[in-house]
């Protein structure tokens, strides 16, 4: 199965920060609207698309969620000399903000460069330590008084980074989580008889705390949950085998647990078995470290739901050098599509 790479790109590119999603969420809401039966917007920005069962007497929903939302930053102080400051919007480890270009938001886009003290005037103490988000600064190239002109205090700013592919491989910035946006966009194109009514969830906040997803299950109410997100390929160099979490080209993932949900045990199993069934290369993942969609999607609904998650392995994650691999992908699309299909066919009793 080949996976269409020129709409992956556009998907990963466009900017959406926390908080700050609504060119992606136009975007989504343009390329979901004819696939589905219904599309709306809650107050939080999750944008809700239905796409109706014909074969659902009982009237169970389930609820597959994507996060738009990428890691990103906002402006809090401009100096004197024009320089701006931000505060992070999402997890990020400090070194991997280094000789990087951004784009800040304002009335117009500015590119800008994350600018750091130059290792040549370093004190021997200085260049050891590690860096830290406070000893960098973005430098649009021009003095206060033009900078102001376009930029404000609370601008999102997003990084800047093209996708290109490599080898059996994609890589960009925000593969965390567009690239779930677009197996869930792509489902949904190939989808024809699902056995409930799916309720394809386009999060908003993940990053900064899971927010949109508890939002929006908790309006759902689902019966059945699937979180789909990246999760961690440590399949390095120095890498210890019980490290590694998953690998590219092993299949996609199913989610056992995370950090903030352990998987029930039904979805799991069913999520082998579909798998299985439908000769779809997949792998096991416990990640130990770092939370998705997932716990929103069990938790916040009324009743909670049966939930899982498919995950994709992803290298650097959290980088502007994210890399999915392109089988991987298309292996996640054809389990959630069995998933939704096969569903009824599954004794969730036991």
């Amino acid at each position: 199965m080949e996976i269409n790479v020129p709409l992956l790109k556009q998907i990963c590119e466009i900017a959406g920060a926390p908080g700050y999603e609504k060119r992606i969420r136009d975007l989504v809401i343009q390329l979901v609207s004819p696939m589905v039966d219904e599309v709306k917007t809650d107050n939080m920005g999750n944008v809700i698309a239905v796409k109706k069962s014909k074969i659902n007497p009982d009237g169970k929903k389930v609820m597959v969620a994507a996060h738009m939302d990428e890691i990103g930053f906002i402006v809090t102080h401009i100096d004197d000399k024009g320089f701006v400051r931000f505060h992070t919007l999402g997890g990020f480890d400090p070194k991997t903000l280094t000789a990087q270009r951004v784009i800040i938001h304002g009335k117009k886009d500015l590119i800008g460069v994350m600018g750091s003290k130059p290792i040549h005037v370093m004190s021997p103490e200085e260049r050891n330590k590690l860096p830290q988000l406070t000893d960098y600064f973005i430098d649009l190239g021009m003095p206060k008084e033009e900078v102001e002109k376009y930029i404000s205090v609370g601008d999102p700013i997003t990084r800047d980074r093209e996708l290109i592919e490599m080898g059996d491989c994609v890589n960009c910035k925000s593969i965390d989580n567009r690239v779930a946006v677009f197996i869930l966009l792509e489902t949904l194109r190939v989808l024809q008889n699902p056995a409930y009514d799916v309720y394809a969830t386009f999060t908003v906040q993940e990053e900064v705390g899971i927010r949109g997803a508890n939002v929006a299950a908790h309006g759902i109410n689902p019966d059945f949950g699937i979180a789909l997100d990246t999760t961690i390929s440590f399949d390095v160099p120095g890498a210890q085998p019980h490290e590694r979490i998953t690998e590219l080209g092993k299949g996609t993932a199913i989610k056992i647990m995370d950090a903030s949900t352990i998987c029930d045990y039904r979805m799991v199993a069913f999520m082998k078995k579909t798998a299985d069934q439908h000769q779809i290369k997949w792998q096991p993942e416990i990640l130990t470290a770092g939370g998705t969609d997932t716990a929103g999607v069990q938790r916040n609904g009324k009743n909670g739901s049966i939930a899982g998650a498919i995950s994709i392995p992803t290298r650097h994650l959290h980088q502007v050098i994210e890399m999915a691999h392109k089988e991987d992908i298309a292996n996640s699309i054809l389990l959630l599509k069995a998933c939704l299909e096969d569903m009824d066919g599954y004794d969730w009793r036991h």
